[in-house]
């Protein structure tokens, strides 16, 4: 008999909880795509912090130091 259908046949048999958890797991191991339209605007919004930054309207570094714990807190 064939691995891979023995395990499908295994699997049927395994309560609802574990299939889920056997899904999920199977899941993790995929890439992550990006929409289109996600990497799109990501894109567009990167290179307008890049053209901020060009005409010195970001933020010294010092000050996103001091300001990233209160970020990560929310």
């Amino acid at each position: 008999m064939n691995t891979v259908i023995e395990i499908q046949h295994a699997i049927e048999k395994l309560p609802k909880r574990d299939k889920e958890a056997l899904a999920a797991w199977l899941s993790s191991d995929e890439d992550i795509v990006m929409a289109e339209e996600e990497e799109a605007a990501l894109l567009a919004s990167l290179d307008k912090a890049a053209q901020q930054l060009d005409a010195g309207q970001g933020v010294a570094i010092d000050e996103v130091r001091r300001m990233a714990p209160r970020w990560a807190a929310k």
